[in-house]
């Protein structure tokens, strides 16, 4: 018996490196899969292996991008399986550039993908769930701090951070759970990036635990959570709150605002976003990913 039995799940992007991953991991798990990517052969094959192991699976094949493609995708899921249990928001795509010589064209193609794309896939999954409950993983990335030469990519990731806390809270009321993941592994993506901290032997498979953990009944509890996970290290990432001190006057002047930021909130501030690169959580050091 696998911890999915019984479970209905799309994931996008699953054509091949972690997407594929996800997709294997959850169908031997017992889940039935909706395999998506934009490269129908790539879906196919995911989907064959998955059904040579006695898996159940179908090809979902478009962009996320289309709301109407991304809707298809749950609605191919409840008319192949009956319903939707779950739902990994994977698709994603980076480019890399100084921030004044991007493209416009680019960014807006990355923001369709990372952050409408992942708004698309989630709305009408939890149209679908409501009433029954369900759960949502999104996929962030360490890039959220700011990566230098990729901050289209560092903000879409930012979003789909900020998406995951405001779901867990909207969704809640239904029974649906929205988490997040910021994995590093060795996967196409990052084998293009000279700056990461990767190897080969950081393989996806070893990511996909995590997120059949969070799609099953183990993680029952957990909603809200933004979770590292990077080689042999797991952790929860600090979400952005209020930082003590908090300051009180009836009115600011610019003198009193500068005598504050030199004085009480001093203390507050955030290191330097170069030094979160030196070293991030769990002492890994630090292409985010």
């Amino acid at each position: 018996m696998g911890i999915l039995d019984g479970r209905a799940v799309v994931i996008t992007g699953a054509g091949r490196g972690l997407g594929r991953a996800y997709a294997m991991h959850a169908a031997e798990s017992g889940a039935a899969v909706v395999v998506n990517d934009v490269a129908g052969d790539l879906a196919e094959q995911v989907v064959e292996t998955i059904r040579a192991s006695g898996g159940r699976a179908v090809a979902g094949v478009g962009s996320v991008a289309d709301p109407g493609q991304a809707a298809a995708l749950v609605e191919s899921c409840v008319a192949h399986f009956g319903a939707i249990d779950g739902l990994v928001n994977n698709a994603r795509v980076r480019h890399d550039a100084v921030s004044w010589e991007d493209d416009p064209d680019r960014i807006r193609q990355l923001f369709d993908v990372n952050v409408l794309g992942t708004m698309y896939c989630g709305h009408a999954a939890a149209r679908a769930m409501r009433g029954r409950g369900g759960v949502i993983v999104n996929v962030a990335s360490g890039s959220m701090l700011g990566q230098p030469r990729a901050v289209a990519y560092s903000a879409s990731k930012a979003a789909v951070a900020s998406l995951t806390s405001a779901w867990a809270v909207e969704f809640a009321e239904h029974g649906i759970r929205v988490n997040a993941v910021c994995p590093l592994a060795w996967t196409p993506m990052a084998a293009a990036d000279p700056r990461a901290r990767t190897t080969p032997q950081d393989s996806p498979e070893r990511i996909a635990p995590l997120v059949t953990y969070l799609l099953s009944d183990l993680a029952s509890g957990v909603t809200g959570q933004i979770v590292r996970f990077v080689g042999d290290k797991l952790c929860v990432v600090r979400q952005p709150a209020i930082k003590e001190p908090v300051l009180v006057r009836d009115s600011w002047d610019v003198e009193q605002i500068a005598k504050a930021f030199d004085g009480d909130l001093a203390g507050a501030f955030e290191p330097p976003p170069t030094d979160r690169w030196t070293v991030t959580a769990g002492g890994d050091s630090a292409w985010p990913g």
